[in-house]
C-alpha cells in the first residue's frame, strides 16, 4: 500500500515491472521497450508521443502517427494489457457538434483524460499556426471536435482530470511560429470548455541546463494527498540539437498555479538506444501516466526519439519524496499576472 493517498481509480491490471535489483534511480525502464516499434500500421512510419486511459477491462489510447507522406495524424487504439496495442490504420475522423466532418490539417502529441462520463482529447492542431485542439468521445468510436482552446501559437495542452473551483483547468505552453522558443507553462480556466481565461503562469524554464530552453506539461496531473503530481518535459539546447528529458513537480490542490515543490534534477533523460537514436535523437517525451490508487504504482508512457513508444515505472511514495528532497523553485514559478 502507498503511504501517499492517490485520489483516483484502482487499476488492477496496470502495466508493471518491479525495480531491478541494484537500481537506485527513482524511475526505471520497461525491459521490453520499446513497446511500439517502427512501421506499426500500414500507413504509419512512426508512432510516438501518445496517450492512454483505462477503458472497459483494458485500455484505450490516442496515438500520434506520422504517415508515410509525412503528415501528422491521431489514430485510436486499444489494448488488454497496456503493452500490446491494436491501432486503427486510419486516422480519427472528427465531426463537429452538428455532425459535419471537421478534420484538422494536422494533429500531433495528443493527451486524453476522463472527466465525469466523457473522455476529452487534446492535441496540437493547425489554426493558421499551431494551437490547442480539443475533442471528446464517450466510446472511442465517435469523436466530436470542440472549439480550439486558444489562438496560435500554443502547444502541450493538458487538462486536469476534474473541475477545480467549478472550472475546467488546462495547462499549455504559449510559443511562436518557430520551434517554440517561448518556454513556460501557463494555466487557463473555463466554465464550459469553450471560453478560456483567468490565465496564470505556473512554471518557468531554467534551473539547470536540462530544462533551460523550454518546459511543457506531460501526462494528465495525478491528484494526491500531497498535491497535484505534474510530470513534465524539459529541453536543453546542445551543439547537437535539442535534448528532451523528464522532470516532476507538485502543485497546490485548490490553486494549481502555485508550485509547492519542483525537481532540480531530471527523473529521466535519454540514455537507452531507442531514446538516443531515431528520427529525432535524444528525446524522452512523457504523454501519459497510469497510477493505481491502491499500490501507488505509476506507468509512464513516453515518446522515444520521435520514433517509438516506451514505458517507464515509478512508485508514488518514492517519486514524491524525490521531488521534495531536491526541490528548487525558480523566480517565475507561481507568478500571477493580473
Amino acid at each position: 500500500m502507498s503511504k501517499i493517498k492517490v485520489i483516483g481509480e484502482s487499476i488492477k491490471n496496470i502495466p508493471w515491472e518491479d525495480k531491478p535489483a541494484g537500481c537506485t534511480d527513482v524511475t526505471w525502464r520497461h525491459s521490453g521497450n520499446p513497446i511500439i516499434k517502427r512501421n506499426p500500421t500500414k500507413r504509419s512510419s512512426r508512432i510516438f508521443n501518445s496517450a492512454l486511459v483505462p477503458y472497459g477491462d483494458g485500455f484505450a489510447g490516442v496515438f500520434r502517427s506520422d504517415h508515410r507522406d509525412g503528415g501528422m495524424y491521431i489514430h485510436v487504439g486499444s489494448s488488454k494489457d497496456g503493452f500490446k496495442w491494436d491501432i486503427d490504420d486510419e486516422e480519427i475522423k472528427w465531426v463537429d457538434e452538428s455532425g459535419a466532418l471537421y478534420q484538422p490539417n494536422y494533429a500531433y502529441d495528443p493527451r486524453v483524460v476522463k472527466i465525469e462520463d466523457t473522455y476529452y482529447i487534446m492535441w496540437c492542431t493547425d489554426f493558421g499556426g499551431p494551437t490547442i485542439g480539443l475533442g471528446k468521445t464517450k466510446d472511442f468510436k465517435k469523436f466530436i471536435r470542440l472549439e480550439n482552446a486558444f489562438i496560435p501559437f500554443n502547444r502541450n495542452g493538458v487538462l486536469f482530470p476534474r473541475k477545480i473551483n467549478g472550472n475546467y483547468v488546462l495547462l499549455s505552453r504559449p510559443s511562436d511560429t518557430g520551434h517554440t522558443p517561448f518556454g513556460d507553462i501557463f494555466l487557463s480556466e473555463s466554465p464550459d470548455m469553450t471560453y478560456w481565461g483567468k490565465h496564470r503562469r505556473v512554471m518557468t524554464r531554467g534551473g539547470g541546463s536540462w530544462q533551460g530552453t523550454k518546459i511543457g506539461a506531460g501526462p494528465i496531473p495525478i491528484e494526491t494527498s500531497e498535491g497535484w503530481l505534474l510530470i513534465y518535459h524539459g529541453v536543453c539546447f546542445t551543439c547537437n540539437g535539442f535534448v528532451y528529458s523528464t522532470g516532476a513537480a507538485l502543485l497546490d490542490i485548490d490553486r494549481p498555479s502555485k508550485v509547492l515543490y519542483r525537481c532540480r534534477d531530471f527523473i529521466l533523460t535519454p540514455e537507452a538506444p531507442y531514446e538516443t537514436t531515431g528520427f529525432v535523437d535524444n528525446v524522452v517525451f512523457p504523454c501519459a501516466a497510469l497510477c493505481d490508487a491502491d499500490t501507488g504504482r505509476i506507468a509512464m508512457y513516453c515518446g522515444a526519439a520521435d520514433t517509438y513508444v516506451s514505458i517507464a515505472y515509478a512508485q508514488i511514495d518514492e517519486l514524491i519524496d524525490y521531488i521534495k528532497s531536491n526541490s528548487q523553485l525558480l523566480y517565475g514559478d507561481d507568478v500571477e499576472f493580473r
